[in-house]
């Protein structure tokens, strides 16, 4: 079955990207990881690569071409035929929403986290139909197979519709969210489904009547049904985090009918469950998986010195290894947070790394078993000719497959740099 290859969002505020070139031509074989075609925004110049091995087909748009997000340029088959399938989907203008019945407004679309995503299921809101937001502002949380992120609102203005609910998954290049101008009469409230809702604008001068206590015998009792994610548990990055920490298991909460998505306040909830007869414990949620490559040491350090006469400059080791990280994770825009020399550096910075690269690269350790921690983590040991890449994490981190492709990359990285950045 062709895989489709869509334009990413590189940029929550972005709307089009612009080809620069194809470095590949249809028909030509490619492997997944293979670079394809450099993407332009307002910010940056990406390439983007392929999401699997196959042949280059149905290319629908070409150089100096601007696409929507989202919008599908071409497809990786199993022929160098093509099927002819791929047709330029057109994708509603983020500024203008499709629907007569929405407000006036700018588009918040359903960014592309990776490029196999085609996808994100949102975990929670952060802001409610009617409210004020700043571009700068968190608008909501989404999750995809590979990571949960916090994504802005990317312009000033209030929040005039929620067009999906939590839990929901809605495609890449959709509006999801209306940002209005001006204060909204009616703000809207829906599904991804449909079935608008006008949220009516707060009544301050009404007080509002107190909850009823609940029970002490039913600490887990909402209102809200369960949301069902076909198996996979929403949680806020930070209640992820402080559950592994604590060595706390989440899905007892969902066998429990809490319904998702789960923030920080939720664990209060969990801790208070009766202890269950196999209940993991810290040192049981700290065991995970633990896989070892090693590589020639020379290769890198070649690549280093040759990048520092090449720029008369000294190479930023840190951000390369971060880069190589993120390109290994599938996700060029994750954040990385790399420890070496005592120092700790997250790029971009002041945002919730998805991954830990702990550089010890000619320390005296040759090894390490820590055990999972709060994100995967890549350590770096040796001293001579050969460089020992080791990967820790909980296995609900990263599955049995993720884990073997993220080495695998992230170590013929480290042999062949020169190779992956050009």
């Amino acid at each position: 079955m062709p895989h489709e290859v869509i334009m990413p969002a590189l940029g929550m505020a972005q709307d089009t990207g612009k080809i620069v070139s194809w470095l590949k031509q249809s028909g030509d074989a490619v492997k997944a990881g293979d670079a394809l075609f450099e993407v332009e925004t307002d910010k940056a110049t990406m390439e983007v690569e392929s999401p699997a091995d196959g042949y280059l087909t149905d290319v629908t748009a070409g150089d100096g071409d601007d696409v929507p997000v989202g919008n599908v340029i071409a497809l990786i088959s199993d022929t160098a035929e093509g099927s002819g399938t791929a047709a330029p989907a057109p994708a509603p203008a983020a500024d203008s929403p499709a629907s007569d019945d929405l407000p006036d407004g700018t588009g918040v679309i359903m960014p592309a986290l990776g490029m196999a995503q085609d996808e994100g299921v949102i975990v929670a809101w952060h802001k409610a139909p009617g409210d004020a937001v700043a571009s700068g502002d968190i608008l909501f949380e989404v999750e995809t197979d590979k990571a949960t992120m916090e994504v802005e609102s990317g312009h000033d203005g209030y929040v005039a519709a929620l067009l999906a609910e939590a839990g929901e998954a809605a495609p890449v290049g959709e509006v999801i969210a209306i940002i209005s101008a001006e204060a909204p009469a009616n703000p809207v409230s829906r599904s991804w489904s449909g079935g608008a809702q006008p949220t009516p604008a707060p009544v301050k001068e009404q007080a509002k009547p107190a909850p009823a206590p609940k029970p002490a015998a039913e600490p887990v009792a909402k209102a809200a049904a369960p949301v069902t994610t076909g198996g996979r548990i929403l949680a806020s990055p930070k209640a992820r985090r402080i559950a592994l920490e604590e060595g706390l298991d989440l899905q007892r909460l969902v066998d429990a009918g809490h319904p998702q998505p789960y923030h920080v306040s939720d664990l209060e909830v969990l801790r208070s469950l009766p202890d269950a007869t196999a209940e993991p414990t810290p040192t049981t949620a700290a065991a995970g998986r633990h896989l070892t490559a090693e590589v020639p040491a020379k290769a890198f350090a070649d690549f280093c010195a040759w990048a520092t006469e090449d720029t008369g400059a000294p190479v930023d080791r840190a951000a390369l290894l971060a880069r190589f990280a993120a390109a290994s994770l599938g996700d060029p825009l994750a954040a990385i947070a790399v420890e070496a020399h005592g120092q700790t550096r997250v790029m971009p910075e002041d945002a919730e790394p998805a991954l830990t690269i702990r550089d010890l690269a000619g320390s005296p350790i040759t090894s390490v078993n820590l055990g999972a921690e709060a994100t995967p983590v890549l350590t770096l040991t040796g001293m001579g000719d050969t460089l020992t890449i080791t990967l820790e994490c909980a296995p609900g981190q990263l599955s049995a497959p993720q884990a073997l492709s993220l080495i695998g990359g992230f170590a013929g990285r480290l042999a062949e740099p020169l190779r992956h950045l050009l």
